[in-house]
This record gives structure tokens, sequence and C-alpha cells, in this order.
């Protein structure tokens, strides 16, 4: 009997123990809400209750558990939970809701997690009361519990939502749920965050333990979750790739980098140039010496028949059939260049006797044309100077002008210390924390007093004060009228005290400033520290001021290393309010005055305005007048002085001619000023470039012409019974169809070269195109007439400027000039002697294939610190900005009007979360971010759609209405009235379409975020865009292109040149060709002079090269004309005449008159004007004069082309009878 008995006693103690399991199962450890939390006032705490689970009781709770929970509703809904504990965790997941929530699967493992704590019939299996305190006398609080976790949950759950983004934010959602930043962040510590009850929301403290096996007699809560690749059970659809990376497939690749060129493991370019250059040395060598060694053996001219009296063709008989052997386009080039001849002949003399008649006319032409100055309007704005307005950044940048209004304006100060501060701190856990010098709390109490200064400067504008309040942006206005400052001290409040807080006893310091920095640095837009301090980390505007636009010199995320403090005020900008960017251009120059001012020997700042360059840029141009004065002086100084030709000490002030040379550069300007005059009129803006280098390139030109008509003047003999007029128009007849030929190329050049999109560069094309055609025709006009008054004032023996003395009579004369001598003498046989020849070809070409091999290694840019004086405030600006600063420009994405945003079709093509599109705009820009490296987008991309999916949605508190006016019910507001906006049903929960998309959408853009509903298009559009500078885009674009505009106003100002040349050179093709080649030589060999300079290539440049264009023209135009018309017997004797003739007045007109003017550009204290102006100008010149006079003589006495027989003929029977034999020219 005792056997049996001890069976049924161990089957009822079993049976027993299954029925106690079974009841702990159904056990409860709270109901219902009792006493206001000590910690957290605001919020209550749960009432203890050890019993069963209770049904809930009404229709409101059933409803807030299937929202809320509905994994728990079955059955008649028993769960340890009230109506008023579900609207609390409703009430408390409305800031997770609204970033998780982007993520189906990662919301659903969150709720799980509060779900099962608030409301689990099985509560008691895995959560575990541990301390209690009174409520009244029949219910107690509970002040403490234990939850037992699986740490398999956490995990998953961790997983499945460590890819959310927070796009407002710029952050990852964690970074704004754990308390610290995601990178940080793990599963244990995420749910220890949430559930620390010094982090400000959690009424009780909640200590998670994470176990997969049973711990302590409690089961740790493991239910079902989901992974972010999986659809809900709900239907609910897979995250998106932008909030969960194993969505996304294959990590996209950056496109390769091309590897260098190379030939052997040497640059590809100099092999190929050095190995042509080695190979065109041998075969032109081999030439050469072959040649030479034929015509040892065979001496007989080119020109034999020509120049042989028994040859029927020679000019020496009687020329009967000469003309027979012409060609056509020899006898059309003869015919044309006579043209040319008379026409300038007879308007030469005519000026030459009605001189007062026409220098009147010039004069009221030019005061007509120049009276178009008054209505001058000069632009400064780099946007207008650079970007075309036709460019796609430029039509965009406007567009968003037009339609969100210009970007902030941005003030921003670098500070630094020169005081060695750095210190180590010692936290209450973990190993010691480095932090550097301007991190010192005393350096921070100064910083914060120069932020505070700064503040509350004050301006005048229009009798006006103006304060930055009245100017800055204010995201949260009105509720928070308090102005953006990214500032580290924005997380101590901009507050002394604050930043001075700290619990600290005799051994250790717990909390103080350290902590609070090193927190908010992890955490910015915390709204509490965790610290029994609960200070916080947003800005007192409102928003985040995230460590990497405040803090700078630091590496990865080490902020507490951080070198450099930045201070950011960003101002509004307008668009067409003049009066309000007139305030805030008034407080800017107060800003900038202060901090010039400001003086404190721990702090090293550097500063910089939206103002500050276009200021400087303007300073720049006035502290370089004086500059360009000097540079001119000179150059005036010397063509004066050069013009003269004196014949002896005691005519030399008959023989000077500073008062014609004066009068030739008075031409010269009133040429540039007619041209702009004319252009303002029709209301084109100048620009610093047109005033700059318009004047250096019409002076060029016009006294090269200047030096043509004197030196041949006075070279020239007069001829019998022949008068000045004639003798004068005769000379014009001879060199203005030279003078026409440069002048008409350079002006055909330019006029194309105003095709280019660079607004900079057609605009000096423009203007410069039309004064050196003005020039031109004031230079055969109102200058013959002045020379021809000069001339009989030099006659009839009268001083120079004080021509109403007259001298006794002496001896006049013609003289040749020692410069002209010296080229007729010595340098022009020297040049073209057989042995000299071959080196000349030799070097030039080795220095244009040097130029070829390093002309794709030329930079391409703009240094933004050239642009500046050498003692500008913002150069020091410039170079912190690169040193310290780790972000740059912020980056639009604008879908303009006609897209239907009321569509899922529409809507899934721009969104970027679940359920958009897989190429969608913003997946797109996800994915190219996740490129940084490549693409340089730094952080996510931030959609206002996506925001108002999230703030729309029926579980949010965000979207609310009042049901009795229909208006706009912000989350921040507690009244009855106000109902949510969508239902929460299957149909609610989605996406609005048509005409509900469109009822809500205003609310949201005029809703600010609050500590309820962290959504709100102002703090999508105002807070997370702020960055440094934004129109570098646009400004940079023109580097995309710079290289075919290059190509394109080179090629089309060369192509000018040669169809005009071969016009104007009577239809020689080749000759054409000979000064295009050379032109195209010199613009090559600029290249090379580049590299080696250092001079990059930007519009600054390309206006130069352009203008090197034009002046080359004058280089070689006339050498090549005048060896065209030469009838000399072969091409080396012709080469040396029109060397000996033209280089002459070359080289004194353009080389000598350039030379002493650029070398004072090299005084500048602008580095732009020290390398775009001296630099370049001189290479222009050096290279110009090298080409033209030796280049291109000895390339002419090789190549150049044979003599045209029309013209020698002509020549012949127009000198027939007089005693002169030849032509000059």
């Amino acid at each position: 009997m005792l056997l049996p008995g001890r069976k049924q006693l161990f089957c009822l103690l079993w049976t027993i123990i299954l029925l106690s399991q079974w009841v702990h199962g159904q056990h409860c450890i709270w109901y219902g809400e009792c006493g206001n939390s000590p910690k957290v006032p605001e919020k209550k705490l749960n009432c203890n209750y050890t019993g069963p689970p209770i049904p809930l009781p009404d229709q409101e709770g059933q409803d807030l558990l299937q929202e809320l929970c509905p994994g728990l509703v079955y059955g008649d809904n028993k769960v340890c939970c009230d109506t008023q504990q579900l609207k609390t965790l409703k009430n408390n997941i409305q800031i997770p809701l609204q970033y998780l929530s982007r993520c189906p699967a990662c919301f659903f493992n969150f709720m799980t997690l509060f779900c099962e704590l608030t409301c689990s019939p099985r509560q008691s299996d895995f959560v575990n009361s541990t301390q209690f305190s009174a409520f009244n006398k029949s219910k107690t609080n509970v002040d403490e519990v234990t939850y037992y976790i699986s740490q398999t949950f956490a995990n998953a759950m961790y997983n499945a939502c460590s890819d959310v983004q927070a796009p407002s934010t710029n952050v990852k959602a964690l970074s704004l749920l754990c308390g610290r930043d995601a990178s940080q962040c793990t599963p244990n510590n995420w749910i220890k965050y949430m559930f620390d009850i010094n982090n400000g929301q959690v009424p009780f403290a909640i200590d998670p333990i994470f176990s997969d096996v049973p711990t302590a007699g409690m089961t740790p809560m493991s239910n079902v979750t989901f992974n972010c690749t999986q659809s809900l059970d709900d239907g609910s659809r897979p995250c998106s790739c932008q909030d969960c990376s194993e969505a996304c497939g294959p990590t996209p690749v950056a496109p390769a980098v091309l590897p260098p060129w190379t030939i052997l493991g040497l640059d590809a370019m100099t092999v190929i140039m050095w190995c042509s250059y080695i190979a065109f040395l041998i075969i032109f060598f081999g030439v050469v010496l072959g040649a030479w060694c034929y015509r040892n053996r065979m001496v007989t001219s080119e020109y034999g028949p020509i120049l042989d009296s028994n040859q029927p063709h020679s000019i020496n008989s009687d020329g009967t059939d000469f003309v027979g052997d012409a060609t056509c386009c020899e006898t059309l080039g003869e015919r044309f260049e006579n043209c040319l001849r008379v026409l300038f002949s007879s308007w030469g003399s005519l000026c030459v006797r009605h001189p007062l008649t026409v220098i009147l006319t010039s004069v009221v032409l030019v005061s007509i044309c120049s009276a178009g100055l008054t209505y001058m309007r000069i632009t400064t704005n780099p946007v207008e100077l650079w970007s075309s307005p036709s460019s796609r950044a430029r039509q965009e940048k406007d567009y968003f002008d037009q339609h969100f209004g210009p970007f902030f304006r941005t003030e921003q100060l670098i500070i630094t210390t020169p005081v060695n501060a750095s210190f180590v701190f010692s936290p209450t856990s973990g190993p010691d924390i480095h932090f550097s010098s301007i991190l010192n709390i005393t350096l921070l109490h100064q910083v914060l007093d120069l932020q505070t200064a700064i503040t509350n400067l004050t301006a005048e504008y229009k009798g006006e004060t103006v304060t930055l309040k009245d100017i800055c942006l204010s995201p949260l206005a009105p509720y928070n009228d308090n102005c953006t400052i990214l500032s580290v001290l924005n997380y101590y409040q901009n507050s002394h005290e604050v930043l001075d807080h700290e619990i600290a006893d005799e051994f250790f310091v717990y909390f103080d400033y350290h902590t609070h920095f090193l927190y908010c640095a992890s955490s910015p837009t915390a709204l509490d520290d965790t610290s029994p301090l609960h200070d916080a980390c947003m800005g007192t505007f409102g928003g985040p001021v995230f460590p990497w636009l405040a803090l700078g010199g630091y590496e990865g995320t080490a902020y507490n290393n951080a070198t450099a403090l930045v201070i950011t005020f960003p101002v509004n900008n307008y668009l067409n309010d003049t009066d309000k960017i007139g305030k805030a251009l008034a407080w800017e120059k107060v800003f900038i005055d202060f901090v010039k001012n400001y003086d404190n020997p721990n702090l090293t700042i550097s500063f910089s305005a939206e103002r500050s360059i276009e200021d400087e840029i303007n300073r720049e141009s006035n502290s370089d007048v004086t500059t360009i004065v000097i540079s001119y002086v000179i150059m005036f100084v010397y063509i004066s002085l050069a013009l003269g030709q004196i014949n002896s000490f005691w005519t030399v002030l008959v023989d000077s001619k500073i008062s014609l040379g004066i009068a030739g550069i008075l031409i010269v300007l009133s040429s540039v000023a007619c041209s702009l005059g004319i252009f303002s009129y029709i209301g084109i803006p100048l620009t610093l470039i047109v005033i700059e280098v318009i004047p250096f390139l019409v002076l060029a030109v016009g006294v090269d012409n200047i030096f043509i008509i004197v030196q041949t003047y006075q070279r020239d003999e007069r001829m019998l019974e022949e008068e000045l007029h004639q003798q004068i128009g005769r000379i014009l007849g001879e060199v203005a169809p030279s003078m026409f030929l440069s002048s008409f190329s350079e002006t055909v050049a330019f006029f194309l070269g105003a095709l280019s999109s660079m607004p900079a560069v057609r605009t000096f094309s423009l203007f410069a195109g039309l004064a050196v055609f003005i020039d031109f025709l004031l230079q055969i006009s109102c200058f013959v007439s002045l020379l021809g008054l000069d001339i009989k004032r030099q006659e009839a023996n009268r001083p120079d400027i004080l021509c109403c003395v007259k001298l006794s009579e002496g001896q006049q004369g013609t003289s040749e000039g020692c410069l002209f001598r010296f080229f007729k003498k010595i340098y022009a046989p020297f040049i073209l002697k057989d042995w000299v020849r071959p080196l000349v070809v030799a070097v030039f070409v080795g220095m244009l294939s040097f130029s070829i091999a390093v002309v794709n290694k030329v930079e391409i840019g703009l240094d933004q610190r050239l642009s500046m004086p050498d003692d500008s405030y913002v150069l020091d600006y410039f170079g912190n900005l690169s040193e310290y600063l780790h972000t740059g420009a912020p980056v639009y994405f604008v879908v303009e009007d006609g897209h239907d945003y009321k569509t899922s079709e529409g809507q899934n093509a721009v969104c970027g979360g679940v359920g958009c599109n897989s190429n969608s705009l913003v997946q797109q820009i996800y994915t190219a971010s996740l490129l940084n490296n490549f693409t340089k987008i730094n952080n996510i991309p931030s959609s206002w759609l996506d925001d108002y999916f999230d703030w729309v949605k029926p579980q949010s508190s965000c979207c609310r209405y009042y049901n009795t006016t229909g208006a706009f019910c912000n989350a921040s507001v507690v009244d009855k009235t106000c109902v949510h906006c969508r239902p929460m049903t299957t149909s609610g929960k989605q996406r609005p379409n048509g005409t509900e998309f469109m009822r809500f959408l205003p609310m949201f853009l005029s809703d600010n975020p609050n500590i309820k509903c962290g959504k709100g298009y102002v703090y999508i559009i105002s807070i997370d865009q702020i960055s440094h500078k934004s129109v570098f885009y646009v400004f940079y674009e023109q580097y995309l292109t710079i290289i075919y505009d290059t190509a394109f106003n080179l090629g089309v100002s060369l192509g000018a040149i040669f169809v005009v040349s071969t016009v104007l050179l009577g239809f020689e093709l080749w000759s054409a060709v000979l000064v295009s080649f050379t032109i195209a030589m010199i613009l090559v060999n600029m290249f090379g002079v580049m590299w080696l300079w250092n001079i990059s290539l930007n519009a600054v440049s390309l206006v130069n090269l352009v203008m090197c264009c034009g002046i080359s023209v004058e280089f070689c135009s006339h050498i090549v004309r005048a060896f065209s018309v030469s009838t000399r017997s072969s091409r080396v004797d012709r080469a040396e005449e029109a060397l000996a003739h033209m280089g002459s007045s070359v080289f004194s007109g353009i080389t000598l008159t350039k030379f002493g003017g650029i070398l004072i550009l090299a005084l500048s204290k602008s580095q732009i004007f020290q390398i775009f102006y001296f630099r370049m100008y001189l290479s222009i010149v050096l290279l110009g004069a090298a080409h033209g006079l030796i280049f291109l003589p000895v390339l002419l006495s090789y190549a150049g082309p044979s003599v045209n027989k029309a013209k020698v003929m002509a020549a012949r029977n127009r000198f027939v009878g007089t005693e002169r034999e030849q032509l000059i020219y």
C-alpha cells in the first residue's frame, strides 16, 4: 500500500508544479497607472498588480491594442495593461515611430519589445518587479523592474533597424535613439539607453538582462522577429534599400580610375614627342644637308627667269608677255591689293588735306560714343562672370532661387589657439580621454564672450537699427525666434552657467562640460544628456549642431581632438528685395569691422562674411590702380620718346614727336572708351577683366600701327613734284593694307570669340573686337591728319609742343634710324645665315614638342586664394577652410514643375522608403552616396516626400486637425477636438493619393517640429541643409567645359585669322597658312609656359589666350605681308627684306612698348595680377616676338610662298619713270 501511495503523492506534486507554472504564465506584475515619477514628474508610474491578465474594458482600449500590439489580440483580449497605459505607450513611441516606421520589420520588432513589456499576459515570465513605493493605502507604485530579453531577439531587432535612416537629420535613426552615434551603437547599449531612467523619457528604471537561456527562474522574452528584407504578416513590404543594406544587392563599385598613359613606364606624351622630335631633326637636317649639297653643284635662283633681262618674263624686259603667265588667283590678288592701295592712298591724302575736319569729326564721334559710359554697369558677381545663363547649373540655380529663395548668406569664423593647453580628462569609467587646447573651458568661455558680442552687434541702414535677429535664420519662428548659430557652444545653450555645470566630489568629476561635450558630439539631437543635470544638446534655435559643422582639425570621429572651433551664422538671403539685402550687407560690414579689430592673444581668428569676397575683389581692383597707372605711364613715355627720330642734337626739339605720341595714345584710349560706351548704351555690363585687359590689348595693336606709319614715313623720301598729302597718301596706301589685315583679323577673331558661352570670355571678345576696329579707323583718319600737321610743324622748323615758336632754319633730311639699321645690317642677315636657320628651326620645333608633351598636364581651375590681395584677411580664412573643415557645399536635387505627386507612380519615382522604386531619385542619390570617395556625397539624401509620408501616418500624432473647423492641430496641442488626419484602417495606413495628398500637404508645410513630432517641413528645409557656401558648383561648372571652350575659342579665332588673311593677302592661301601656323605655335607654347609657371587653365587665362591670339597677329601678319609683296630674287632675300623693314617697327612698337609696362605688374599686391597678368603678358610678348622676329622669317625663307608675278609686274609698271626702282614693301 505504501508504494502506490508514494506514486499518488508524486503525481499530485507534479500536477501542482505544472499548475503553478501555468498560473505563473498568466501572472501580471502591474496594471494601470498610479503616482507621478519622481525622476520625470510629467510621467506616471504603473500600479503594482500580481493577478491574472484582465480583458480590456472598452472599445478604445481594444482599438489601441489592435493598433499598437496586434500580436496580443486574441480571445477576450486579456492583457496586463489598461487603456490609459496603452495611451501612454502610444504617446511615448511617437518619436521612434516617425523614424523607425520607415522600415516595417524594424518597427514591428521595436513594438514587440515594448508591447511585451507593457501588456503581455505572460509578463511575469520575463519581467520582475524589484522596487516599489507607496501610492495610497490600497495601491503601490512599481519603481523598478528587471526585463529579461533574449540576446537573439535583441540582435535581430538591432539588425533590422541598424540601417534605418533619419533623412531630415542626415544621420541614421539609431543616432537619435541610442544616445550615441550609430557607429557606436550595439543591440545591448541601445536597449539599455532606451530603458535608462536618466534619459528623461522613462518614468521608472528598467534593468534589461540579456540571455538566451532561462535565468534566475525567468524565461527571456524571445518573440518572433522579422528581418528587414522580409514582408510582415499584415502585408507590409520589405524595407527599402536606403533603410536596409541587405535589400540593396551588390555594393556599387566606383568606375575604375584610368591609369596614367605610359610607354615603358614613362609618360606617353613625353615619349611620343621625344621620338617625334628626334625623327624630325634627322629628316630635317638630312634634307637641309642634301639641299645644300645640291645648291653648291647647281646654283640657280628661283627667280632667274624673272631677273634675267634676256628672258622674256624678266622684270628687266619690256614685260609684254609677263602678265599672261600670272595665274588667275595671282591676278585677282594683285587687283585686290591695288584697290586697297588706291583706296587708302586717296583716303590718306584727303585726311592730310582736311585735317581739322577729320579731327573734329573724330572728336565728335568719340564723344558721342564715350557718353555711353554714363550707363556703364560693372559686374563683379562671380556667377554672372563665369557661369553662362544658358548653362545647366545656372538655369537650375535660377530656378531654385525663384522658387525657394537663394541660399543663406554665411558669416563664419574659424577659431584656433596658439596656447598649448591640451589636457587629459579622466572619466569615472573607461580610459583617459585627450582634449585639445581649443576645448579648454577657459578658452571656451572666451569664445562664448566673442560669440555673444557678435550676436549683440547692431548696424544702421537707412536710419534703422539692424540686429542679428532682424536678418538671421530662425527656423522655428515665431514659436522660437532664436538665431541659428552653428557652434559647439550651443551644446551648452550659449550659456556660461551651463558651461560651468558640474557634479563632482573630492575624488571624481562625474559630470561636467567634458561629459556633456562627448555625449552631444555623438548624439547632437538629444534633448537630455542622461546625466543628473539633464542638459540638452539641441541648440537654442531648436535644431541640432552636428559636430562636423562646428569643429575642425580632427580625424575620424575623435571630436575631442579638434584643433579648431567653427562658428557659423546663417543669414536669410533674398532674391530681389534690396532693402532686406541692404540690411544684411550693413550688418555684415559691422561684423567684418568688429572681427578685424577684435584682439585676444589666446585666440587666432580667421573669418569671412557673404560679402567678403566681392569686397576684397573691389578693394584689390582699387589697390592695383596705381600699379596699372604706372605701367601705362611707362609705356606712354616710351612711345612719346621712341616715335621721334633725332637727327642731331641741335634739332632735338624739332625732331621729337612727344605730342604726336601722346595723341596716338589718346586715340588708343579713345577707341577703348568708344567700345565701352557703345556696349554700355546697349546695356551689356562690363567686367573687371574688360577694364584691365582691353587697354593692354588695344595699346599693343594701336601702338604697333602707329610705329609702322611713323617709321615708314621717316624712312621714306618724297619724290619729285610730290606734295606732302600725296606722300602720306602713298605711304598709307603701302602700310594700311597690312594694318587692315592685322586689325580686321583680330576684330573678326574676337567677334567670333563672342560665341563662347562663358560670360567673361564673351564680354571681353565683344569689347575687344570693337575697340580694335575703332582704333584702326581712328588711326587711318585722325592720326594721319595729326601726322600731317606734325610733319608740317617739323618742316617749318617749329619745336615739338611749343609749336608757336619758330626756330632758325635747319637742315631737314630723312634717316633710317639706329634700330632699323641694326635690323637691316646686322640682325636680319645674321638670323638668315645658312647655318643659323637650321638651328632656329631645331630650337623652335623643340619648344613646340615640349609644349605639346605638357599641354595635357596644365591644371584646370582657379584657386580662390589667388583672387584676393596679398594682405586680405580672407586668405587666412581660405587656408583654414581647407585645413580644418570637413564639410562642403550642400547639394540640392529639385524636381521641377509638372511631376505628379498625387499618384503612386509619381511618388514611387521620387521617394526612398518602403514601396518606392529601386531606381527612384532618392534611391539613386543614396546609391551614389555609398561611393562618397567618388561622388563626394557625404550624407544620405533627405526627401521631403518621405518625411511627409511619415508625418501623415495615422499611427503618428503629427497630422491632426480640429474636427470642428478642419484647421491644422499641432502635435503639441492637447485638445479633445483634435483628431487624426487619417483613419486607423488598412487604407488609412497607405500613402495618401489624389485629393487626400493635397489636402494635408499645406498642414505639413506649415508644421514646426516639437517633442511629440520630430517631422516638419521647416525643420527639413532650414536645418538639414545648413552648410558652408553654396554657389560653388555654379562657379565650378566652367571647369567641366573649359577644355572645350578653350579649343572652340582658339580654333574659331585661328579660323577667322586664316580666312581674313587669305583674302587680305591677295588670296595667297599659303601665306595665310603660315600666319595661322605660327600663331598656333605661339598658343601651344603658351600652354608650355603655363605648365612651367604653374598657371592654371580657367576663364582668366582663357581670356589671355584669346588676347594672345590677337596680339600674335601683330607679330606675324606684317612680316608675312612684307614678304608676299617683296620682289627680291629668293625667299631668303625676301625674308631678309621683310624682317629689316617690318621687324624694327614690330620690335619697337609692341615688344619694347609692352616690356617696360609688364615688368611693373610684377610689383602688384594682387596674386591674380602677378600670375595671370604679369606672367602671361610677359610670356605673350616674349613668345610673340620670338616667333614673329626669329622663327617666322626663317620659316618663310624655307617655305614661303613663291613670288606673285602679277604683283611684280604691277610694281614695275608703277615705278617706271620714277627715281624709285623698286617697292619698299
